[in-house]
């Protein structure tokens, strides 16, 4: 999607890039930039200085943990972050409701100018992650992490979306290979390369999408269409003709016309095979009662002495219909998952927030911001916020996972509050290993260290997934995994919604909370 850095390799989708990064943005991230800017809280030397955080309010598929992914995208687009002149070219052109321009000349100017100076630190690529939990901090000039906003959360939600319901259905499948086969049912070409890469972080073991195999390193497998047995005159010559162009990768699609006399001229294509010197590699079942088919399938296949021959299975599968054709014996050795993975299914959007969490002028003490809102799970935690990851220092287990402000101790966690319910708390029993999640990306817009390659990402979620217990990995009603804010923390956001809730009702409307300066100011949104 965005243009990667000079040190990727074959992660890299520069041959994608978009032209204008800067510009993939929503456009009230830019007026709203004016208006700082008119504003005077950009000024050099002088500017404001704010903390975002991007977090999720709600698991996705009703499930018990998402994978975390897209952050290399985001990074990306951090570094390749610039309004050309042809940009601002455009954006002089915008008019408003009186036909006159919407952005002024000297915020023009200064776009021209802007160069990120952002801090980020963010939950590395494969952690498992909860709701209400910062995936991305972004700390820095008002302005510009105003503006990264939209772009930031278009690379996270896609990404985590689709690297979670991968582990799902690699879930479901038991060790058996997924492979993911949805680049035709994408969301365009950049959609469908992102729901590759992250697949494979969240589990899959191949694509069928060549281009991501190139960029990503992923192995890339695939079949044939029906439409090649069609062009034949009949299936056994067409099943011939295919293991002779491709004899080390003949896995035939049998249910072009009849699935079980498909699988038997698979078979006689097998013996034509061997007799070569090559062997089947398997039979491909993409429609029908694929797990009275398979076992079918597997019977005459070892009849035939071919119980090496793979049977791989399509057809719209995800981790729910993968799970019943366990319960059902299906003899299936591959899943091949596409429109309902790399669109997410039945829950076709993350749902990720961004926002402020803290301000400051300059030279100025930083101040917590809250919004707080009529339901509870959308009350923001303010100030500059960490995750520190409790695990059984023995098995290494996931215990539980506390928000707290950056720089609190781990010693000094002794009891997390549930974020929408202060009444519900946990005290943390001792000993447990805690370990600061967030970690450093980007100091003043530089990239800091290595970011972790695909494979590695992989390796993390397997890790992680490992360590979560089997209850919060069931695909249904899973057990909730342990997520509180700590305890003086909880205290301090109730203190302020209090206070804030206080002045509003005593105000008679002339209290102007939000006003720039006011430590602990709140706004009030449904969103």
């Amino acid at each position: 999607m965005f243009p990667f850095m000079e040190t990727a390799s074959v992660e890299s989708l520069s041959h994608l890039a978009a032209r204008h990064t800067a510009l993939l943005t929503d456009l009230y991230q830019l007026t709203m930039a004016q208006g700082y800017f008119l504003a005077g809280r950009a000024r050099p030397g002088a500017e404001d200085e704010a903390v975002f955080h991007l977090f999720f309010r709600k698991l996705p598929f009703e499930g018990g943990y998402a994978v975390a992914a897209g952050l290399e995208d985001a990074v990306a687009y951090l570094r390749s972050f610039l309004f050309r002149e042809e940009d601002c070219a455009y954006l002089a052109g915008l008019r408003g409701s009186d036909d006159r321009p919407l952005f002024q000349p000297a915020f023009l100017d200064h776009l021209r100018g802007c160069r990120l100076r952002l801090d980020i630190d963010a939950v590395p690529e494969g952690s498992l992650v909860f709701a209400h939990e910062p995936l991305v901090r972004v700390k820095g000039p008002l302005l510009e992490a105003q503006l990264v906003e939209t772009t930031l959360l278009n690379a996270i939600n896609f990404s985590t979306l689709v690297a979670t319901k991968a582990a799902r259905i690699c879930q479901a499948a038991r060790g058996k290979p997924v492979m993911e086969f949805g680049l035709r049912r994408a969301q365009g070409p950049d959609g469908a390369l992102t729901a590759s890469r992250a697949a494979f972080v969240g589990g899959c073991d191949a694509t069928s999408n060549v281009l991501a195999g190139q960029r990503f390193g992923i192995p890339v497998r695939g079949t044939h269409a029906h439409s090649w047995v069609m062009s034949f005159a009949s299936e056994l010559e067409a099943f011939e003709a295919y293991g002779d162009a491709v004899p080390n990768a003949s896995i035939f699609l049998v249910d072009t016309y009849d699935t079980l006399d498909g699988v038997d001229h698979a078979i006689a294509a097998g013996k034509r095979l061997r007799a070569q010197g090559h062997a089947l590699g398997g039979i491909r079942l993409d429609s029908g009662d694929l797990a009275w088919l398979s076992l079918e399938a597997r019977r005459r296949l070892n009849a035939a002495g071919f119980p090496e021959a793979r049977i791989v299975a399509s057809n719209d599968l995800d981790e729910h219909l993968i799970e019943s054709l366990h319960h059902q014996g299906a003899a299936i050795d591959v899943f091949g998952v596409g429109t309902k993975l790399v669109t997410g299914g039945d829950s076709p959007a993350l749902g990720g927030v961004y926002k402020l969490a803290a301000v400051r002028t300059a030279g100025g003490a930083w101040q917590p911001r809250v919004k707080i809102s009529e339901h509870a799970a959308k009350t923001s935690i303010p100030g500059i916020l960490e995750i520190m990851r409790f695990r059984d220092p023995v098995t290494g287990a996931l215990v539980a996972d506390a928000i707290c402000e950056e720089g609190t101790p781990r010693e000094a966690i002794t009891e997390i509050v549930d974020p929408t319910d202060p009444y519900r708390r946990r005290t943390l029993g001792e000993p447990l290993a805690g370990t600061p999640l967030l970690v450093p990306i980007m100091r003043r817009g530089k990239l800091v260290g290595a970011l972790p390659t695909v494979q590695e990402a992989r390796d993390r979620a397997a890790a992680d997934l490992a360590a979560l217990s089997p209850s919060s990995r069931r695909l249904q009603n899973p057990h909730t995994y342990p997520v509180g804010l700590e305890a003086s923390l909880s205290e301090r956001r109730t203190a302020l919604v209090a206070a804030a809730r206080a002045r509003e009702h005593g105000s008679k409307g002339g209290a102007k909370e939000g006003t720039r300066g006011q430590a602990g100011a709140v706004a009030r949104s449904s969103s």
